[in-house]
């Protein structure tokens, strides 16, 4: 059996390492982030929104092994902070954010 040469072995390492790259990163792209909000007010209701029980809810069904379960919450937690986030600057009395409706990523 004859060696392997090096350029074949550093090909090899090449393509495991590009192999590797995908395998550690985000399975799907999350919706952006609610905008950091700029009044006090507007950043009290985020961080409410963030900490509010529907979100609460949906992290104790989160199966990190599973990776439908993984994007399906993903999304579901995106919709509900907003959800929360809207809830309580109306409570506010503050404007929301955006036009007429609210924008939604595709």
């Amino acid at each position: 059996m004859t060696p392997p040469r090096p350029r074949a072995l550093l090909l090899g390492s090449l393509l495991l390492s590009l192999a590797g790259c995908g395998l550690f990163g985000n399975p799907t792209p999350l919706r952006p982030e609610l905008p950091d909000a700029d009044a006090p007010a507007q950043r009290a209701c985020l961080q409410e929104a963030r900490g509010a029980e529907s979100v609460r809810d949906l992290e104790r069904q989160r199966n990190p092994q599973n990776t439908p379960n993984w994007e399906r919450l993903a999304e579901e937690t995106s919709v509900r902070v907003n959800r929360a986030y809207r809830d309580c600057l109306r409570r506010a009395g503050l404007a929301l954010p955006g036009g007429v409706e609210a924008v939604r990523p595709r």
